[in-house]
């Protein structure tokens, strides 16, 4: 399965922002990577190095790598509406992400881990696919014996998140995908038409 596995505290600081979830390291030191430390001048940004830098962001955010990327964007262009906010859509209704959202897992990559060990269910069959695209009214459950899993039940005993688009029945460990998220509903500090820009030039 490809994915990042390279250091995520690194990332973090590259953004600014702790794109993987709380993080000690960045916290400690929450300015970019290098020798020369937070004291390094920087030169003068270009419009391209912020729009790319905007789709990087996007791509280590949810865990995608460059041709995945683009096929979900070019798969974004196709659909009706603003592209923009058909990428976020569509990355939203990837089942990790959802598995992330749902509280089952502490991360994207914890959420990944899951699902390629085939401990979740789409309409009662095992899915080992992280990148399956949900559809409305999808239900999404942990599968039968491996409710009783460690790194599950710690992961929805801390799970505080509750996100308008999703339902989640804690006694049956299944949640719903209600519907594709409006972009205002979605929490991610992404400015998606910097990258509709980039992939326009």
């Amino acid at each position: 399965m490809a994915r990042y596995t390279g250091p995520a505290s690194k990332i973090a600081r590259k953004f600014g922002e702790p794109i993987f979830g709380y993080d000690k390291a960045f916290e400690k030191k929450n300015y970019p990577p290098g020798q020369h430390g937070p004291n390094k001048r920087r030169r003068v940004q270009s419009e391209y190095f912020f729009q790319l830098r905007e789709k990087q962001k996007a791509k280590y955010t949810y865990g995608l790598l460059e041709k995945q990327f683009a096929n979900l964007f070019d798969k974004a262009s196709r659909k009706k509406g603003n592209t923009g906010e058909n990428l976020v859509k569509l990355l939203e209704s990837r089942l990790d992400n959802t598995v992330f959202r749902l509280g089952i897992a502490p991360t994207r990559r914890a959420a990944r881990q899951l699902i390629s060990h085939k401990h979740i269910q789409v309409n009662g069959t095992v899915v080992n696919i992280p990148s399956f695209t949900l559809k409305d009214g999808d239900l999404i459950s942990v599968r039968e014996r491996s409710k009783s899993l460690e790194a599950i039940y710690n992961s929805l005993a801390n799970n505080v998140n509750k996100f308008p688009w999703l339902e989640w029945d804690a006694e049956k460990m299944t949640g719903k995908f209600l519907n594709m998220p409006d972009r205002d509903q979605v929490p991610e500090n992404i400015t998606e038409q910097l990258i509709v820009e980039l992939y326009s030039k």
